[in-house]
């Protein structure tokens, strides 16, 4: 146990030294930004403002806390998140599995899943926003407008750009985790495999019992890129609403106080807010599919 325990903590070590450049890259090119945001947020800072910038401590934060459109905003974002990250982790899994077997038309079944994600966003976003909003008067888009009154007049205004947005993002991301995850099953011995296959009939158990304990670095990975762009998906959602708040998530207001409203500084307070979440659910996600040495024991 105590041998295992030292060529851990060995090959721990080397993968940190192995690291060390790319994470003193990463500090390098991000350490300003973010700290100059930090920073920004603690202050008046806006280019409309006369005199000087003030330094206000926690007051962009406590404003944003006691306005209900943040919490309607965060509580959005979150749904959206969580939402999306469900459905492209199931969706990605599926496809994965798939994937892993040959079949006749494997290729352009891979083909068919690789392309939404690899297809340049721009470019995916406009025929998707055409496809759901046409701007050509058909008997198709008669037929999209009713369906946006109808969605709109059951769940609410705002519902037909909430489902669209997040459509959208579970066609692009399921493709991208589909792949990472067919990837990580590519990267599992097949020996493994079919030693479960002979240990049990059941196709469940071996999935739930075999391959999801092997993915799991794999799982806890996709799972945290999915949330993290969810919750940076600004450009899509940006080009899908044309900029409007009517799908409210925090990125977009945290755009239209800064560029469009000039408040540097509430703006770098909003778009930092949800980072305690973020961190939180990562230390989770790590947790649970690297538990400590205890535990694993």
């Amino acid at each position: 146990m105590r041998v295992a325990t030292t060529a851990r903590r060995r090959d721990i070590q080397v993968a940190y030294l192995l690291l060390a450049p790319t994470l003193l890259l990463l500090l390098t090119a991000l350490a300003y930004p973010v700290g100059w945001e930090v920073w920004t947020s603690l202050t008046d800072l806006s280019p409309l403002k006369d005199g000087p910038t003030a330094f206000v401590g926690l007051e962009n934060y406590r404003r944003f806390l006691a306005d209900p459109e943040f919490w309607r905003a965060a509580t959005v974002t979150v749904v959206y998140a969580a939402v999306t990250s469900v459905a492209k982790l199931s969706l990605g899994v599926g496809f994965a599995l798939l994937l892993a077997r040959p079949f006749r038309g494997r290729a352009l079944v891979f083909l068919a899943i690789f392309l939404p994600w690899a297809y340049p966003a721009s470019v995916s976003v406009i025929g998707w926003y055409w496809t759901l909003n046409p701007p050509i008067p058909t008997a198709y888009s008669v037929f999209m407008g009713n369906v946006k009154y109808a969605v709109d007049g059951v769940l609410g205004g705002g519902a037909w750009a909430f489902l669209s947005v997040t459509l959208f993002n579970i066609w692009r991301g399921s493709s991208f985790i589909g792949v990472f995850l067919l990837a990580g099953i590519n990267a599992v011995p097949p020996e493994l495999f079919e030693c479960a296959v002979l240990e049990s009939k059941s196709a469940w158990r071996r999935f739930w019992l075999v391959t999801v304990p092997l993915l799991k670095p794999f799982l806890a990975l996709a799972v945290f890129l999915s949330l993290t762009t969810a919750f940076a998906d600004l450009a899509n959602v940006w080009m899908l609403t044309a900029g409007r708040i009517v799908y409210p998530v925090v990125g977009t207001h945290a755009y239209w106080l800064a560029i469009r409203g000039g408040q540097f500084g509430p703006a770098s307070a909003l778009s930092l807010t949800l980072v305690p979440f973020l961190l939180a659910v990562l230390l989770i996600l790590f947790r649970m599919f690297d538990p400590p040495e205890k535990e694993r024991a």
